[in-house]
């Protein structure tokens, strides 16, 4: 059995063919890790392969069916729009449709995805970087803004000096 999820933020449309291609089941379920592992873990179903399309809630559902021991699959977005462009009615149950046949027949792109310790170690270093350019852009906002007023204030090497000088100008 071959098993598609079309991932939106509130509900996950399911897709299940068998080898032959036939449909053998078409649900929908809450986006949620547990929701779906509750309703791809059913003992009717015995799955070769689980597919998702790589998107923004797809690192976070791939990691709780991998732990979960589902055969889960991320694929290529763009190989996935290229395979259901034919298609004349674009719905979620007809994309699920579309790329568990896709699917079924390996015509598909896998991408890898991070471990979750690798997507929090990112996001840690981002956020970091986001704040001292912040950090940065607003002492330059109070130096541009003292000028104003006649105050040359020291360079950004010297910090304590910056804040003094600040300080004493507000």
């Amino acid at each position: 059995m071959i098993c598609r999820l079309d991932v939106s933020v509130e509900e996950t449309s399911i897709c299940i063919v068998d080898e032959t291609g036939a449909i053998c089941g078409e649900m929908k379920v809450p986006s949620h890790q547990e929701d779906l592992v509750q309703t791809l873990k059913n003992p009717a179903w015995q799955f070769v392969r689980i597919g998702l399309e790589a998107g923004p809630l797809s690192q976070w559902l791939f990691s709780g069916l991998a732990e979960a021991g589902l055969p889960a699959t991320c694929i290529e977005t763009r190989h996935a729009k290229a395979f259901l462009k034919a298609q004349v009615n674009k719905t979620d149950r007809n994309d699920a449709r579309g790329i568990a046949q896709m699917m079924r027949v390996n015509l598909f792109r896998p991408v890898h995805v991070k471990t979750l310790r690798s997507q929090k170690r990112r996001m840690l270093l981002t956020d970091c970087k986001l704040l001292k350019k912040k950090a940065i852009a607003i002492e330059n906002d109070i130096r541009g803004l003292l000028r104003t007023f006649g105050s040359r204030s020291a360079s950004l090497e010297s910090k304590p000096t910056f804040a003094d000088a600040a300080g004493a100008r507000i």
